[in-house]
């Protein structure tokens, strides 16, 4: 199993060269903020991912492409992701 602190530090390694910040809510979930540093606009906000399913890099590979994908569907319409 992939520590809390390991898999936090490999999701903001995943959304580079846009900054983001990975936390974990008292339930254990994850809450995911991808924002770019020199403007503050906020791409992505994931309030509740599960970390139960994320126990290998392939699984977690596939929620930052699932998300960097969702990022770019909804910037090319000009509106901000907001995940629950």
């Amino acid at each position: 199993m992939i520590s809390t602190l390991e898999l936090r530090h490999i999701i903001e390694c995943g959304f580079q060269p846009l900054s983001c910040t990975c936390s974990v809510n008292l339930d254990g979930s994850l809450k995911i903020k991808v924002f770019d540093a020199t403007s503050g606009r906020v791409d992505l906000l994931v309030t509740a991912v599960t970390t139960s399913e994320l126990t290998s890099s392939r699984a977690i590979a596939n929620l930052i492409g699932d998300l960097r994908s969702e990022m770019a569907a909804r910037q090319a319409k000009g509106t901000v992701v907001l995940v629950t």
